[in-house]
């Protein structure tokens, strides 16, 4: 990687656990790989690092800043678009099935650093949280338009909030006066709630539910997995790294059984059933010295899974 490319990864984002995913790929030289969340290319780079001549690498993101970024790599296709359609654009590009899928869940630095995009409390800003722009619904639009009983079961399914409907409610009496439509309104709504010993998780799981709601995350999530496992060879291997318990559950259950209520699926003998075998039982966390290098690493959680062939045992 040049210093230039180095520079760049740096302001956009760092890769969480960057060895630890990409060797739980187990890259073959010559194999056909995805990267479904490109962002600043980090995870990209090492992947290209050790694929072949032979090898190729197709890494998907919607978000349009991302495509400054691009590897210039004769063995690299940049997809514009989201993981949700992740088989679409594979066959869009000749590909049918790969040999292994990472997808890094956590929002780019670039993200929560860029005030106009309103990720974060902690830079005055529009509330847009888009990460395709493309899209009509921001932030600013739910929190205006949502009812009193949506608001309460988003922030307290998608920001595990206790008080979800007290803070709902004061959505509501607040754009009574006045429209919401930046950063600073939706703190003013929140202040009350937030004790000072919690402020920080409190305002971060808030702005999280809105970020997660704008952009259908959970549901995009779930039909990247499902795709993602339609597309795999056997043996092929699958590294998501998550950030939030909402994001670890869903992938833990779908590794372990195939599903996503976490319902483990038997055989006439007894014998669960599932798609997948779990690499690594236990889940990989970032090393103290990565989380004071890189703070925004501590929350990542890593897992690894192999795609079983036809005559793999069915009991993990």
């Amino acid at each position: 990687m040049t210093s230039q490319g180095r520079q760049n990864e740096a302001i956009y984002h760092t890769p969480a656990l960057l060895d630890e995913s990409v060797d739980g790929l187990n890259i073959c030289p010559g194999g056909v790989y995805v990267d479904v969340t490109f962002g600043g290319g980090g995870h990209s780079r090492e992947i290209l690092n050790r694929l072949g001549a032979e090898g190729r690498l197709l890494a998907f993101d919607q978000d349009e800043d991302a495509a400054g970024n691009i590897l210039a790599d004769p063995r690299f296709t940049f997809v514009h678009g989201n993981f949700r359609f992740l088989r679409n654009f594979l066959r869009y590009h000749g590909v049918e099935a790969v040999d292994g899928v990472l997808a890094d869940l956590g929002v780019s630095s670039h993200h929560f650093d860029v005030s106009e995009r309103g990720f974060s409390f902690r830079f005055p800003g529009a509330l847009d949280m888009r990460m395709n722009r493309h899209i009509q619904k921001r932030a600013a639009d739910i929190l205006n338009e949502y009812e009193e009983e949506r608001l309460s079961e988003l922030f307290f399914r998608y920001g595990e909030l206790r008080n979800a409907r007290q803070i709902a409610s004061a959505v509501i009496r607040y754009r009574q006066t006045r429209q919401i439509e930046e950063t600073g309104d939706l703190m003013a709504i929140l202040e009350p709630f937030a004790r000072r010993e919690r402020e920080k998780k409190m305002l971060a799981q808030a702005f999280q539910a809105l970020r997660i709601e704008v952009n259908g995350e959970m549901e995009a999530l779930k039909e990247m997995l499902l795709q993602a496992l339609r597309v795999l060879k056997p043996g092929g291997r699958f590294c998501v790294i998550s950030y939030h318990s909402l994001e670890d559950r869903l992938v833990k259950n779908f590794f372990r059984t195939g599903n996503f209520e976490g319902e483990p699926v038997r055989d006439f003998y007894g014998n669960v059933e599932t798609p997948f075998t779990v690499i690594n039982r236990k889940v990989i966390v970032p090393s103290e010295e990565e989380q004071q290098r890189n703070p925004r690493s501590r929350s990542a959680k890593l897992r690894i899974a192999e795609k079983k062939g036809e005559c793999d045992d069915l009991l993990i």
